[in-house]
């Protein structure tokens, strides 16, 4: 993990990971402690605008990522953990650092500077960097064959203005498997699954989420292990199916493995209880 070895991080948690997801956030600094992360959240950050804001108004959006941004230590890579989040900073940091006079506006606005150069990632990049060697020696406990299906959602796939950036697709797969997990294939790592439709149409969201949940179950997974808050609570909330399997965010099974002992707390907010699958692998008592 040469690259950010030793660096402090500035630390975007968002909305979900600060309510719904509150056990996501809380086993992600679990797994950055005991990576030797040193993660420092944003004080007073704002909601980016999610899906929402950008929905009814573009420039409102612009406007609270923008304030986010500006709240940045001008030194520190930016870390976010949500899909959304980071795409809604990415692109206006990317509308910022392109136009000077917009730059100047919002600086003015916000009364703080806001570096053009500033480094935004999701998680997955500081994971990439993670020298296999290294990851080994954190492993406190094999994950035992545990079967399950990487489900990235379609936002790491990137919308057309940030194509060039990374969506790391298979690294779960990767570094899991490391972890003695079994990643079983199948053919919807990267369907939608409704996203903030969820809340406004269920009627269109739920049958995103049964094709999801049905071909996780067909192909064999004994769970989901998402990289998206919001992805995992709507497959959770919204699936219909009468067999459900547990859903559970990456950060928590990298915790588990790395040995947290805090963890009942997280998985009992789960609404399709992961418990009994992690006691039939040995992984909980």
């Amino acid at each position: 993990m040469a690259e950010y070895e030793g660096i402090e991080f500035s630390y975007f948690p968002g909305c979900s990971m600060a309510t719904s997801a509150k056990e996501s956030n809380l086993s992600l600094m679990e797994v950055s402690g005991r990576l030797g992360l040193n993660l420092i959240e944003l004080e007073d950050w704002n909601c980016c605008g999610s899906s929402s804001a950008h929905s009814l108004d573009q420039n409102l959006a612009f406007h609270l990522a923008s304030r986010n941004l500006s709240l940045a230590h001008p030194e520190r890579p930016l870390m976010v953990m949500c899909p959304t989040c980071l795409h809604r900073h990415q692109l206006a940091h990317k509308r910022i650092r392109e136009d000077p006079v917009l730059r100047a506006q919002e600086e003015k606005r916000w009364g703080r500077p806001i570096n053009p150069e500033l480094k935004i990632f999701h998680f997955f990049e500081v994971l990439k960097k993670v020298e296999p060697s290294r990851l080994g020696k954190a492993i406190v406990q094999k994950l035992n064959g545990l079967k399950f299906v990487s489900y990235y959602g379609c936002m790491l796939a990137r919308p057309p203005a940030l194509r060039r950036e990374r969506n790391y697709h298979h690294l779960m797969e990767e570094i899991l498997s490391g972890f003695e997990a079994q990643a079983v294939p199948w053919s919807y790592s990267a369907r939608c699954c409704g996203t903030f439709l969820a809340a406004a149409r269920p009627d269109v969201a739920t049958p995103l989420v049964n094709t999801i949940m049905d071909g996780a179950s067909r192909a064999g997974a004994e769970c989901v292990i998402t990289a998206c808050a919001m992805c995992q609570l709507n497959l959770e909330i919204r699936c219909t199916l009468d067999s459900k399997i547990p859903v559970l965010h990456l950060s928590e099974v990298l915790a588990l493995a790395l040995g947290a002992k805090t963890h009942k707390g997280w998985f009992k907010r789960h609404l399709v209880d992961p418990l009994p699958l992690l006691k039939a692998r040995g992984l909980l008592t």
